[in-house]
């Protein structure tokens, strides 16, 4: 059984509520190589995708992953609003107009998202940012095997991995860049909260 717009809209509820648990944590990781308002940033975000929820609910996967798209990019501030913003625009895009979601479907919708935060943020592998996390991600997605939870744990299972990789790295993008070496241990951001999203969206698959 694939999932439906009803189990994207669950999964994006259970995404918003992990960016509210871990908003501190993601401030902090950010006082230290950025601005500092990726948490807050993120929250707001994710808080504005869950009133248009509330109010106007889609009736297809990809409409509701357009209605994420729109929403971040018009309340997230920093990078981040044009990044996550631009990745569910490409996921929606790869979706289609498909009333249910299968672990094909989903591998494609995450490649989609990845292309789409290569084109619009330029960074790659290694720079220290949230590609670091959704690259790996992507690949175990593509060769996993089962269910859409299987599929989206395999991702998140990566992007944890991804994520503390970039502990060490010196960051060659955005405002950590600016740091230099001084960049080098701590964890990226943007790759963290990719982490986070993966893993609330593989627990909601699990559920469903």
């Amino acid at each position: 059984m694939g999932c439906t717009a009803a189990d994207v809209v669950a999964a994006l509820r259970a995404a918003a509520a992990v960016v509210q648990e871990h908003r501190d944590e993601l401030v902090r990781l950010d006082q230290a190589i950025g601005d500092a308002d990726h948490g807050e940033n993120m929250k707001r975000g994710f808080t504005a995708v869950l009133s248009r929820l509330d109010t106007e609910p889609p009736d297809t996967p990809g409409k509701v992953l357009k209605l994420v798209a729109t929403t971040l990019i018009s309340t997230v501030g920093g990078a981040a609003g044009p990044l996550y913003g631009t990745a569910f625009l490409r996921a929606s895009a790869a979706v289609g107009d498909a009333a249910e979601l299968d672990r094909d479907t989903v591998a494609r919708a995450l490649q989609a998202a990845l292309d789409g935060v290569f084109a619009r943020g330029k960074a790659v592998v290694g720079d220290k940012t949230m590609v670091d996390a959704l690259t790996p991600a992507v690949t175990a997605a593509a060769s996993a095997e089962g269910t859409v939870a299987a599929t989206l744990s395999a991702a998140a299972d990566a992007a944890e991995e991804g994520a503390s990789s970039t502990v060490p790295m010196v960051a060659r993008k955005g405002r950590a860049s600016y740091l230099g070496e001084r960049s080098a241990g701590h964890m990226d951001p943007g790759a963290r909260s990719t982490a986070l999203l993966l893993r609330a969206f593989a627990d909601a698959a699990a559920k469903a």
